[in-house]
């Protein structure tokens, strides 16, 4: 046995800027010439974001006057662009959904958590934020989903694509490396170079413009749905190679090993290989994930109102186009929060799972 490194030193102020800031002589300039470009733009940047910034008005023209930001451009029109074209007096159903939704995020924050009971109470969520969302019932007036938008819209996309395109994903990596089956590793393979080889917005105009021409008449698909398929398949391509890579990370001993207990395929799989290769494949799986969040605001492009939209309509009044640059603040905000939030998210479940497997 391995005698355990002890615990590294806790270093202190000055023992950290020296070691992780000025460690070198090229780090010492870059550490100085930071400093320096800091001290030149962060004055001029306070100054207008926030000392002579414009909070509240309903007046666009007190904006005008002042020379710092009108944040009063998003406290007039963050409900459109949170919220979309969705009604104004029924918005509390996709704030609530939003509400029901960071709780449930929240609560699949902890990993011990993880199991069937979750997976159905995600469904159970899902479920009840659409209902939400389209009403029809209860007292609730039916809202088609083509005046959905803003977060809730782009929210939807990106949490039902993942949900989906992630177990997708991981049996066309499965299917790929598959010895035994060559068809389906042919069809496997050719479906996720096919994908992998056209840009979304291509998926996106395919499946909101081609494929209706395919349909029998009278039949029609739903344009948000549409787009939520598109972006599934999409994305469980992209998924696949990263599990793909994953799975040919893993020592050939653990499959020996789980032929050697008796396990059948799906069983050395369940319990052995997938559970060591998703955590090899954690950084990329969760880079592909922030990639799908953002790459939402293409939905655009087939008339969808997506969270980018939705603000692009808000500064289209007169008024108060002129403060577009409050507006794109406000929304770059929002998508570094979400993916802040995966990135560290991820950084921890590395850690908690190579722990778990070192000890």
């Amino acid at each position: 046995m391995a005698a355990v490194a002890p615990a590294p030193p806790r270093l202190g102020a000055v023992a950290w800027l020296r070691a992780n800031l000025f460690n070198s002589w090229f780090n010492t300039i870059l550490t100085l010439l930071a400093l320096f470009l800091l001290a030149k733009a962060l004055p001029s940047l306070l100054d207008w974001a926030v000392v002579h910034a414009v909070w509240r008005a309903g007046d666009p023209d007190v904006c005008k006057e002042a020379s710092g930001a009108c944040w009063a451009m998003i406290h007039e029109k963050h409900r459109l662009i949170l919220f979309g074209r969705y009604p104004y007096g029924e918005q509390w159903r996709p704030l609530l959904g939003l509400v029901l939704l960071v709780g449930m995020i929240a609560a699949s924050c902890n990993h011990n958590a993880w199991g069937l009971r979750l997976a159905q109470a995600w469904v159970v969520a899902l479920a009840a934020w659409l209902a939400l969302m389209w009403g029809g019932f209860a007292g609730l007036t039916f809202v088609p989903n083509n005046l959905w938008g803003g977060l809730p819209l782009t929210l939807i996309l990106t949490v039902i694509g993942l949900a989906v395109a992630f177990p997708l994903s991981v049996f066309l990596a499965l299917g790929r490396r598959s010895p035994r089956m060559p068809a389906i590793r042919l069809l496997c393979r050719l479906y996720i170079e096919l994908i992998r080889g056209v840009p979304l917005i291509s998926l996106l105009f395919m499946a909101s413009f081609m494929l209706p021409l395919f349909l029998p008449a009278g039949v029609s698909i739903d344009e948000v749905l549409r787009a939520q398929v598109a972006i599934i398949l999409f994305s469980a391509a992209y998924l696949a190679e990263a599990v793909r890579g994953g799975l040919q990370a893993i020592p050939r001993g653990q499959y020996e090993a789980a032929h050697a207990l008796g396990l059948s395929y799906w069983q050395a799989r369940r319990k052995i290989i997938l559970p060591q290769a998703i955590t090899v494949a954690i950084p990329s799986i969760v880079n592909i994930f922030i990639g799908l969040f953002k790459d939402t605001s293409l939905v655009a492009i087939v008339s969808l109102t997506d969270l980018l939209l939705a603000m692009r309509q808000a500064i289209a009044d007169p008024e108060w186009r002129r403060f577009f640059i409050e507006g794109y603040i406000f929304i770059a905000l929002i998508y570094f929060v979400v993916c802040f939030f995966m990135s560290k998210y991820s950084q921890y479940l590395e850690t908690q799972f190579r722990s778990g497997q070192q000890h």
